[in-house]
């Protein structure tokens, strides 16, 4: 995993914005009038979308943003408005003009229907001229652009050329993600982003049967620095001096609304970052298998790509090591999104059988496994003289590296009492030996869970073993 935790890189999103509606409900009846599903609505919300949904997943990355696009003077702009409050934002208002707004209907996670209320004509001569203005003065301050076309009218031919032409002079790279058949308007962009469909009708040949010539051809035709071609569950290929192709592990997909906009917003992050573009698209690869697992135009944190990659073994086990202050950002994350978080401590001396089971059988209880590990000093306070065996940074490596340990904190003090209140665990696991005994944390877990040690197995009758 790459480090992008803490970074807070400067991006400017320039595109089509609109707002996602969706209206959520069930169905279990046709309607008597007409061969249609009725779904009885049960709640509603709002999201931003197109270019908003790159600014979300930006935002949730941790990036400082600008934004820039066109609305009408309409209810739905005040709407839009509300929706980007968090953002510095140039919305450019055009009189008659309908902001963007997709109305989705969903019904036990399926969209049944949508229906869209916007206008898709080229905004005018006026409005290029004052965003281009904006634009010279604010991009010396910004460390990437990115430009999200839907063809809703925002990104003209004229206007997208100039802004890569200026970003080009002030040496920003300027990342696209297309819309239409014809690209010729991104010429000299750093690079652009089409699925494999949209790279096919781009180029007049099939991606499935000549990928790489589809994406030298993008590349050499547009004068692009790479060309990225994403290819659903199949991966990302990258088109450089050569073709690179990135593979996904297939997960369960609920939705790729949005997907597009997650591998856009990661790649820009990941290489304002400082990131070269193999990692850059690695990085988005796993980012948007993340965000296909999920309803709507979603978003995605670094911490669930993390996870993400975790899952898969594919990521150093130095990652999983923790301190307190990053644990307890951590922890803030999960319960954001449901958690359930478990936690058990110990020196974990000598790594044996019956640590790993008890660990496993830890793991059970919830969803996460977090492991409070003693510090040498803290261990031969406990144990005495010529504990621990293992330093602490090989015991907290060896756990970090166990497929049931999600992270493991190291901690200072006798308890892990400090440790359990930045964790705010759901579940505290402790061995049977604490049966009818005071478990430390106990006030601040919701549940204190004792388990079963394997008999026979402990570090201090393997040291003994090593003695005789």
């Amino acid at each position: 995993m790459l480090e992008l935790k803490g970074r807070d890189p400067r991006i400017m999103v320039i595109g089509d914005l609109m707002i996602d509606h969706y209206l959520w409900g069930d169905c279990e009846r046709i309607s008597p009038e007409a061969p249609v599903q009725v779904v009885e609505v049960q709640n509603e919300s709002m999201v931003l979308g197109g270019a908003g949904n790159v600014i979300n997943n930006l935002k949730t990355m941790g990036a400082r943003l600008r934004v820039v696009s066109v609305v009408g003077d309409d209810d739905n702009a005040k709407s839009m408005r509300s929706l980007l409050d968090k953002y510095e934002d140039r919305l450019f208002v055009e009189a008659g003009r309908k902001t963007s707004k997709k109305s989705r209907v969903i019904a036990q996670k399926h969209q049944v229907v949508r229906f869209d209320n916007e206008s898709k004509e080229d905004i005018s001569r006026e409005l290029e001229n004052k965003i281009l203005e904006y634009y010279e003065t604010a991009i010396i301050d910004v460390d990437i652009v990115l430009l999200s076309d839907y063809g809703k009218g925002v990104l003209t031919d004229r206007l997208t050329r100039e802004l890569i032409k200026i970003a080009k002079k002030a040496d920003r790279k300027v990342l696209v993600d297309p819309k239409g058949t014809d690209y010729e308007k991104y010429k000299g962009a750093y690079l652009i982003t089409p699925n494999r469909k949209e790279a096919s009708e781009a180029t007049g040949i099939d991606a499935k049967s000549e990928l790489q010539r589809v994406g030298n051809k993008l590349r050499t035709d547009l004068d692009l620095e790479y060309a990225v071609v994403t290819l659903s569950e199949d991966g990302i290929a990258i088109f450089g001096e050569d073709m690179h192709v990135i593979p996904t592990v297939a997960r369960e997909v609920y939705d790729v609304t949005g997907a597009g906009d997650t591998v856009l917003a990661s790649l820009g992050f990941a290489l304002a970052c400082g990131h070269d573009i193999k990692q850059a698209a690695a990085f988005a690869n796993s980012a948007a298998a993340v965000a296909v697992g999920k309803l709507g135009s979603a978003t995605v944190s670094i911490e669930e790509v993390i996870e993400y990659e975790s899952s898969l073994h594919k990521s150093s086990s130095d990652e999983h090591i923790k301190d307190c202050e990053q644990i307890k950002e951590l922890c803030k994350d999960l319960r954001s999104r449901g958690k359930k978080i478990i936690f058990t401590n110990g020196c974990f001396d000598i790594l044996h059988l019956g640590h790993v089971q008890y660990l496993e059988k830890a793991k059970a209880e919830g969803d996460v496994l977090i492991v409070g590990l003693n510090s040498d000093e803290s261990v031969r306070r406990l144990k005495g003289e010529g504990r621990p065996v293992n330093g602490e940074y090989d015991r907290a490596y060896l756990l970090a590296a166990l497929e049931v340990v999600d992270h493991v904190v190291l901690f200072e003090e006798d308890t892990p009492y400090e440790l359990i209140k930045a964790v705010q665990p759901d579940v505290l696991v402790k061995g049977a030996d604490y049966e009818g005994k005071e478990v430390v944390g106990s006030d601040i877990a919701k549940e204190v869970k004792l388990i079963d040690f394997v008999e026979g197995r402990s570090t201090t009758s393997t040291i003994e073993k090593i003695r005789n």
